[in-house]
C-alpha cells in the first residue's frame, strides 16, 4: 500500500511540476510577445518621424510640390 501511495504521490508532484513549467512558458511567450508588439510600435513611430522630417526639409526647400 506505500509503494502504491508514493507511485500516486510521485505523480501528482509530477503533474503539478508540468503544470508550473506550462504557466512559465506561457508567460514567457507571452512577454516575448509583448516586445515585439512594442519594438513594432516603436518602429512604425520612428519611421513616421522620419518620414516627416524628410516632409519638412521638402518643404523648407521647395522640392516638396
Amino acid at each position: 500500500m506505500d509503494s502504491n501511495k508514493a507511485s500516486f504521490n510521485a505523480g501528482q508532484a509530477k503533474g503539478q511540476t508540468e503544470e508550473k513549467a506550462s504557466n512559465m512558458i506561457d508567460k514567457a511567450s507571452n512577454a516575448a510577445q509583448s516586445a515585439k508588439e512594442s519594438m513594432q510600435e516603436v518602429g512604425q513611430q520612428m519611421m513616421a518621424k522620419a518620414q516627416g522630417a524628410c516632409d519638412a526639409v521638402k518643404d523648407a526647400t521647395g522640392m516638396n510640390k
